[in-house]
């Protein structure tokens, strides 16, 4: 899955979306098995969303549970 890999969530990727989110909303993000997997910020409100073609952004990745290994070189 791209976003464990510091990337963006694009529509393409979206499995489902809480209704009525609004634009720049703090959002986590799970899996389609409900396991959270970070955090981030919608780029678009959910009414925008759908209008959208797959590749636009809908969530600016913040945080995710892959970033400690990414990053385990330089924490210690």
């Amino acid at each position: 899955m791209p976003y464990l890999y510091g990337n963006h969530v694009v529509k393409a990727h979206l499995g489902r979306i809480t209704e009525d989110t609004p634009e720049h909303q703090g959002v986590v993000i799970y899996s389609m098995s409900d396991v959270p997997l970070g955090f981030g910020v919608t780029a678009r409100s959910t009414v925008d969303t759908r209008k959208l073609d797959p590749t636009a952004i809908i969530v600016f990745h913040q945080a995710d549970v892959g970033e400690y290994l990414r990053d385990e070189d330089t924490l210690f």
